[in-house]
């Protein structure tokens, strides 16, 4: 094993706080995950000095750098009436930074997301399959990979889906939360992804950057990491109440019609996972079993208690 350093932008966050937690166990390794409030990765000349300073103190550490990149506007609906905020952090954002890594020499892992695809497949999407994102949102991650990839950086990027963990709002955070306020849940049961837990693909992530700066990294350049297997809202709705000790007689299948949100959700974002594998890495386990390790670790965090 590497011993890395690596730094983290958004590290406040429910990816870039895993990352942490696990690279702080690791004798011999150093992060920096400093938050939006520590690096605005919209500030060129803050993101330029902070790669720079990063670099010089994991050299002299003689540890190998690299920089994952989880910071991004997330905030799906609220992104169609923000357009210009959610460009600067998902496009320049991530151009400023890949910038950055090119001029440092470190090596950059992008992450984005499902949504730069259309939704209306009939099989698990490949990373070489052709984009359309629907939102904002997607159409602004979309743009920041081809930033990345196209700055000249040594760079990777990881696209991922349906993600919850300990910190943060997520999917499981709020089924426990309503589960407390209202006696039945209706859920969406006609979109269909991967349920994926932080944990899981943060280890994913820095088994890549382990490649990345050995020099091994893979020659396709996007690749897609989630927990394997597929789940419509509802089917993981009903997991996690299983999970909360709840009768999953108070859920309640529904149609997305039935909840119109400003940002259109894809029908189906289940992403491969052909290319990782051929990659050498490690493909995730099963959505259900990472679910129940969830639960075991976090559970507390999960529940809300």
């Amino acid at each position: 094993m590497s011993r890395l350093a690596v730094l983290v932008p958004g590290g406040r966050g429910q990816l870039g706080s895993e990352l942490t937690r696990i690279l702080a166990a690791r004798a011999g390794s150093l992060v920096h995950a400093p938050g939006s409030g520590e690096l605005d990765i919209t500030d060129g000349e803050e993101v330029t000095d902070a790669v720079d300073s990063f670099a010089e103190a994991a050299r002299d550490a003689e540890l190998r750098p690299v920089v994952i990149n989880p910071a991004a506007y997330t905030a799906v609906d609220a992104a169609e009436s923000d357009p210009d905020r959610a460009r600067r952090i998902n496009v320049d954002g991530a151009a400023a930074l890949a910038k950055a890594c090119r001029n440092s020499g470190l090596p950059l892992v992008h992450v984005s997301t499902d949504y730069v695809f259309p939704g209306d497949a009939d099989r698990p999407y490949e990373p070489t399959d052709v984009t359309g994102p629907r939102t904002v949102y997607g159409r602004t991650k979309l743009e920041g990979e081809h930033a990345v990839l196209e700055s000249g950086a040594r760079v990777w990027v990881v696209r991922t889906a349906w993600v919850y963990g300990a910190r943060g709002g997520n999917f499981v955070k709020s089924m426990a939360r309503l589960s407390r306020e209202r006696d039945s849940l209706s859920v969406v049961d006609d979109q269909v992804g991967s349920p994926t837990w932080a944990a899981d693909l943060a280890h994913g992530l820095l088994e890549l950057a382990e490649k990345v700066v050995r020099r091994q990294g893979p020659e396709q350049k996007v690749l897609h990491c989630t927990n394997s297997g597929q789940a419509s809202w509802y089917e993981f709705a009903r997991a996690i109440f299983a999970h909360l000790g709840l009768e999953e007689a108070r859920l309640q299948p529904c149609t997305t019609a039935d909840f119109p949100r400003p940002a259109p959700r894809p029908a189906y974002s289940v992403l491969s996972d052909a290319a990782w594998r051929q990659a050498g890495l490690t493909p995730l386990r099963p959505w259900r079993e990472a679910l129940a390790a969830a639960f075991e670790t976090d559970g507390e965090a999960l529940r809300g208690e």
